[in-house]
């Protein structure tokens, strides 16, 4: 585990430096462009849809009894909005995570690649596009298993629970792959992730405890989020931002690491041989 803390202190200055405090705005740019067409034109039919339903299925009362058995019928002419939000989460995250991706990630992989690990050979093993299927691909599954357990929203433990293992899982098979992309190739990079597996997954969780904090503040503050949202989702995206930053470069530190000390390993067999 000191690999993990040593790779942890080292994304922590990175994160301070002024690059990348002023590469986070391009991305978060991006999504904020996205999302306010969206919201300008979208918002309102997604309300009144849900609304629609909840009113057809009697949601209203199932979910008035359960706020008003947790003392908390105040937040009941909120709920529309706020489940509203809770579906468009998900759809949030993964565009700030692609914009991340396209804007930023090369910029951290040469960042730290150049600084840090310039004699360590590139590979190639991967590309944007397969990043990309791989992103794709893992959160097809998380936005399935997300959606079944929304309710856990209405206990925060629970729901801190959920999240933290769904954004560890995530971020463990999404980061590490960019992480590895330029540097490793196709066969390092599945010993990597194969061999470090328990590292990669106790960073993901840490990973992941950070990212289910957005969405526990917005249930924490309910009727402040909905009341001023343009400038709280604006805050939400900026802090994804953020956390995926921070994540990629502790992954590509970890990772970049973790491949040095592989091809030296494996030098120092083939001096053994010979």
């Amino acid at each position: 585990m000191r690999a993990v803390a040593n790779a942890y202190g080292r994304a922590v200055l990175s994160q301070l430096h002024v690059r990348m405090l002023v590469l986070s705005a391009m991305p978060l740019v991006l999504s904020l462009l996205l999302w306010g067409l969206l919201l300008y034109f979208g918002l309102q039919p997604l309300l009144d849809w849900l609304h629609t339903n909840f009113v057809d299925y009697e949601i209203f009362r199932t979910t008035s009894d359960w706020l008003e058995r947790l003392h908390l019928g105040f937040l009941k002419s909120v709920v529309v909005p706020f489940f509203a939000l809770l579906l468009l989460l998900p759809l949030m995250i993964l565009s700030a995570l692609l914009f991340m991706n396209i804007a930023a990630m090369p910029f951290i992989v040469r960042h730290v690649g150049g600084r840090h690990y310039p004699k360590l050979e590139q590979k190639q093993g991967g590309s944007m596009l397969g990043g990309l299927r791989a992103a794709l691909s893992s959160f097809a599954v998380f936005i399935v298993i997300w959606l079944a357990t929304l309710p856990l929203y209405i206990v925060p433990p629970l729901a801190m629970i959920s999240s933290t293992l769904l954004w560890g899982w995530l971020t463990s098979r999404v980061m590490s792959y960019d992480a590895l992309a330029d540097h490793a190739s196709e066969e390092e990079r599945r010993t990597i992730q194969r061999e470090r597996r328990r590292d990669l997954l106790v960073m993901g969780l840490v990973s992941g405890a950070m990212g289910s904090l957005p969405p526990l503040l917005m249930a924490a503050g309910a009727v402040l989020f909905v009341a001023l949202l343009p400038l709280a989702l604006a805050v939400m995206m900026w802090l994804y931002v953020l956390i995926f930053i921070f994540t990629a470069l502790w992954f590509q530190y970890y990772c970049l690491e973790a491949l040095a000390q592989l091809r030296a390993r494996e030098q120092a067999v083939i001096v053994e041989q010979a």
